[in-house]
């Protein structure tokens, strides 16, 4: 049956689509008829807990880090700033022009993209003449010409030969540099609000967000740094229409040199983009192209030395999974050093997050299902700019957060210890191999610290620039709001994967949207769940199969068992995984130590419910799975310990009453139970000498015993929990099943391919329980996670690099070792 039959199209759909949503306080997307909807799994869970939390006012997010820029934090930031509500940016009429009447009304987007401040003079000047008059681009070109000539470059170079380099690093950077245009940016802001208006229904900002933003651009002599998340290829056009129409200047938008396509290209200039290759060794013999790197370095000195603003996407490349890909910091760190050589006072960075409805290539499919991906081209645009006009698209919402100060970020970490970097294979080998049961250790625990370094000591520069790179990532992301397809889909997937009447999914939509905000994480949407709900499903399409019921009086909506079809929707589903993360390590560690537990009792028939869990043991057993899971997601800041975040995961649990504390009596204990012997690291180390004093959280540090809640609806929730994770898990243990095959040394290109087909072919059959589990994106994380846990290793023969087993695993006991515990965490 056709989804938008069924749901009626989307004109009673009531979302945040209006030009202002008033005050924090208002548009929160709980109502009237939500209010009175029969308790389901999540209310029942948080019954009592969450009464007080239906007329709460939505929570700002976006604040810079209290542990690593407190000075930041406090700068620009009043208590009126989370106040000032949300804004539809692409919602314009006379009143945002200095003109009324008849004639204002009709030609207001003119009059408002005319009335916009942009300017010649706000952007650089001869930057090219500037960038090569560089003194390390000018040593660039003697050390190249020099090595051109087959002579010391100390000795003297030959004039034509630099005369020839020299010529070939103004070609480098005539291919390279942005060419701002302010009447084309101009043009561009009208045709978007025409376009964005024609496939969105809105694209809302938060108002205070950008009050910090406008600010930080006016009133401090630094210039921007805005670091988004990267989601889709409107991302670039996002970001600067947005601050257009704030009166921010454009930003230079550092964008692959994979876009630089004839006419694309000059577009692209002209709105602030500039390329860059998106490997910068290219070199025939794979050497480090000298000559491109400081040409590079110069370009973005040049510009921040000029107060520019710049746009960086860390990810290097648009998500493919729905989580942000792991960072990478190469443009970040010539921005650190630019600051460090004293070229420009400060930065301040911006971690910018964005969240879609649906994004606009629709999905990844494609390449999930393994096929190369097709290269950028003018047509291919040309296609994609008509297949949006005739689809909407639904919501967009971008959350800029709170600028915050690079030289006091650097100064931050030069006061503190860093902690060594254990590699995977020194903290888990020994609990998967040896024997060594919750041997995993905590951020700063076990490790060897670092004292104090300059930045010029590079193991030391490189650690706080990856540092930096993880910081900004995982803020951006959690401060991106959850949309409503984020939500239906994961609900669809992980706890009505059979199907569901539409009125029960309404009801657990409902409660999910107090659970995210219970979390201090935002919506991007509001309205009426119903409504809310359906038009999700509208925007899922041929993923969602409706059916009705025999009284046809009810809809019943499952998910599609297609493999694109599930492929989809976990994208989609993932746009909330970094919300429940911690709490299903959390309820899959507990499932691994209660299956350990009963199996070590007499006949292994001990029951759940009689069987007490250490807290200490509990989070211990979590922290090995969150390092196994480190490719997969980014379960804390790099200032904050796993135990800290596991033991609020922990907390949270106790409070909805899925986790019961015991009594401490010590005879209740099972009998398999052994006090934990090692004390725990100091958790909170944000907290102050005078809070600890006066508070009783040194009680809670005490090791307790949990038992697991067997009431049903607690148990749903825990189930939840852990299905959140299985397809993960399930990717993992086929990969482990996998590595049996492997007789020969093979490319990592060949083995990933191979194991790729494996899992898809376990899903056509069936054999999978969940079909999403075999995304290529999964495979290539499962590969990368057995070679860093020295599963694989790498062989170099005749130019070639190949990967084979590990002597520690070429025993079939210890392959066997490694799957049972992965499928210790799965639900079988």
């Amino acid at each position: 049956m056709d989804v938008h039959m069924v749901l009626g199209g989307q004109d009673n759909v009531l979302l945040a689509n209006n030009p202002d949503a008033g005050s924090g306080s208002l548009k929160h997307p709980c109502d009237e008829q939500d209010r009175s909807t029969s308790p389901s799994v999540f209310r029942s869970v948080t019954t009592t807990w969450k009464e007080g939390l239906l007329n709460r006012k939505r929570p700002f997010v976006g604040r810079c880090c209290h542990s690593c820029t407190p000075q930041s934090q406090e700068r620009l930031f009043n208590p009126s700033i989370p106040s000032l509500g949300l804004r539809n940016v692409i919602y314009i009429n006379e009143t945002h022009t200095r003109h009324r009447g008849w004639l204002a009304r009709r030609l207001s987007y003119v009059l408002f993209v005319l009335e916009r401040d942009v300017q010649k003079d706000m952007f650089a000047r001869n930057v090219v003449d500037n960038v090569l008059n560089n003194c390390s681009v000018e040593g660039a070109i003697m050390e190249v010409a020099a090595e051109a000539s087959g002579v010391d470059a100390e000795s003297g170079v030959d004039p034509k030969s630099a005369s020839k380099v020299r010529r070939k690093a103004r070609g480098f950077l005539q291919e390279m540099v942005a060419n701002i245009s302010p009447a084309f940016i101009r043009l561009t802001g009208w045709v978007l609000l025409k376009l964005f208006n024609g496939f969105f229904w809105s694209i809302q900002i938060h108002k205070g967000q950008l009050e910090m933003v406008k600010k930080a651009a006016s009133e401090y002599n630094a210039p921007l740094v805005f670091l988004p998340v990267h989601k889709s290829h409107i991302d670039y056009l996002l970001i600067t229409f947005i601050l257009f129409c704030h009166n921010i200047k454009a930003p230079h938008i550092a964008a692959g040199n994979n876009l630089n396509i004839p006419i694309l290209s000059t577009l692209i200039r002209k709105l602030g983009g500039f390329f860059i290759r998106r490997k910068l060794d290219e070199m025939p013999d794979g050497k480090k192209d000298v000559l491109y790197r400081s040409l590079l370095h110069a370009y973005t000195d040049e510009l921040l030395r000029q107060q520019q603003f710049l746009e960086v996407y860390l990810e290097g490349t648009r998500s493919r999974s729905g989580k942000p890909s792991p960072a990478r910091a190469g443009m970040l760190s010539i921005v650190v050093d630019t600051l460090c050589t004293g070229s420009i006072p400060d930065v301040l960075i911006v971690p910018v997050g964005i969240s879609y409805d649906r994004i606009i290539e629709g999905n990844y499919n494609s390449e999930q299902l393994g096929k190369p991906k097709k290269n950028e081209s003018l047509w291919g645009v040309a296609c994609g700019v008509f297949r949006m006009l005739r689809k909407n698209y639904g919501c967009v919402r971008v959350d800029f957060t709170q600028p915050f100060s690079l030289k006091e970020y650097l100064e931050t970490q030069r006061s503190r210890y860093l902690q060594t970097t254990l590699t995977l294979e020194q903290i888990l080998l020994p609990t998967i191999i040896a024997a060594q049961p919750d041997h995993a250790v905590f951020n700063g625990e076990d490790g060897d610290h670092l004292n104090f370094r300059d930045l010029s000591d590079e193991p030391w520069r490189r650690q706080v620039i990856a540092n930096l790179a993880k910081h900004v990532l995982f803020t951006a992301n959690k401060s991106s709001a959850i949309m409503s397809t984020h939500i239906v889909a994961c609900l669809l997937l992980y706890r009505h994967r059979q199907g569901v009447l539409l009125s029960k999914l309404v009801e657990n939509f409902f409660n999910v949207k107090e659970e995210i905000l219970s979390r201090d994480f935002d919506l991007g949407f509001s309205g009426n769940s119903e409504d809310v709900v359906m038009h999700a499903l509208s925007l899922l399409g041929n993923c969602v199969n409706v059916t009705s019921t025999n009284k046809n009086t009810e809809f019943i909506i499952a998910p599609s068992n297609t493999v694109p079809a599930l492929f989809e929707l976990n994208f989609y589903s993932n746009g909330l995984f970094h919300v429940f993360i911690a709490d299903a390590i959390i309820a899959c560690s507990a499932l691994a130590l209660l299956r350990e537990q009963a199996a070590m009792t007499s006949g292994g028939e001990q029951s759940f419910s009689s069987t007490l869990l250490s807290q200490e043991r509990l989070i211990r057993r979590g922290a090995g799975l969150a390092h196994f899971l480190s490719n997969e997601v980014a379960l804390a800041l790099p200032c904050q310990t796993l135990y800290q975040v596991l033991h609020d995961a922990v907390t949270r649990l106790i409070e909805y009453g899925v986790l019961i504390v015991a009594e401490e009596d010590q005879e209740e204990l099972s009998p398999s139970e052994e006090p934990w012997p090692k004390k725990f690291p100091e958790a909170l180390t944000w907290r102050s000498d005078e809070e600890d004093e006066d508070s009783d959280f040194g009680d809670e540090q005490r090791d307790r015993y949990l038992k697991v809640s067997l009431s049903a609806e607690h148990q749903e929730f825990f189930l939840f929990l852990q299905r959140i994770l299985a397809p993960v898990l399930e990717a993992y243990s086929g990969a482990a099943i996998f590595i049996h095959s492997l007789s020969s040394p093979v490319t990592e290109r060949e083995y990933t391919h191979q194991l790729f087909q494996y899992l898809l072919t376990r899903t056509e059959k069936g054999v999978a329980a969940y079909g999403e589990s075999a995304t290529h994106y999964l495979v290539k994380n499962t590969v990368k996670t057995f070679k860093e846990l020295g599963v694989l290793k790498e062989r170099r023969e005749d130019g070639v690099c190949r990967m084979e087993l590990s002597s520690a695993f070429l025993p079939q006991a210890n392959r066997n070792k490694l799957l049972q515990y992965i499928l210790g965490f799965c639900l079988l």
